[in-house]
C-alpha cells in the first residue's frame, strides 16, 4: 500500500489546512479571515466606523451629535498610530474576493498541489 513520504505529508497537510481555514462560507467570513479579525482586536478595544446616518435622522440634533461623537473617537484613535491603523484595518477587512472566484482558487490549488503529490512520488 502507498505511503506519503515527508515532503507528500507535508504538501497535504498545508494544502489541507489552507484550504479549510480560507474556504468561504455562503454568508460572512472564511475561518482564516474571522482569525485575523480576532488577532487585530481580541480585547474588542478598537472602535469600528459607524455607519452613515439614515436620511430620516438628519432633523434629530441628539442622535447627529451622538454619530459625530463616535466618527471623531474613531478617527482619533485611527489616527494615533500606524501600529492602530492596521489593527483597525485588519479587524474590518473583509474577502479580498468574490466566495465564487475564492472557491475556483482553491480547488485549482488543491488539484496543482495533488499533481505536486503524484510527481513527488515519481521520484522514488
Amino acid at each position: 500500500m502507498w505511503q506519503p513520504r515527508r515532503a507528500q505529508w507535508t504538501v497535504i497537510w498545508t494544502v489541507a489546512v489552507l484550504a479549510v481555514l480560507a474556504w468561504p462560507p455562503d454568508r460572512g467570513r472564511s475561518l482564516l479571515l474571522k482569525s485575523i479579525n480576532r488577532a487585530a482586536d481580541p480585547a474588542d478595544s478598537l472602535p469600528a466606523l459607524p455607519p452613515p446616518l439614515p436620511m430620516g435622522l438628519d432633523d434629530d440634533g441628539d442622535a447627529v451629535s451622538a454619530h459625530d461623537a463616535r466618527e471623531v473617537d474613531y478617527y482619533r484613535q485611527y489616527n494615533r498610530s500606524n501600529l492602530v491603523r492596521w489593527r483597525m484595518r485588519l479587524k474590518e477587512a473583509g474577502e479580498p474576493l468574490d466566495p465564487v472566484t475564492e472557491r475556483q482558487l482553491l480547488v485549482g490549488l488543491v488539484a496543482l498541489s495533488g499533481l505536486l503529490v503524484w510527481r513527488l512520488n515519481a521520484r522514488t
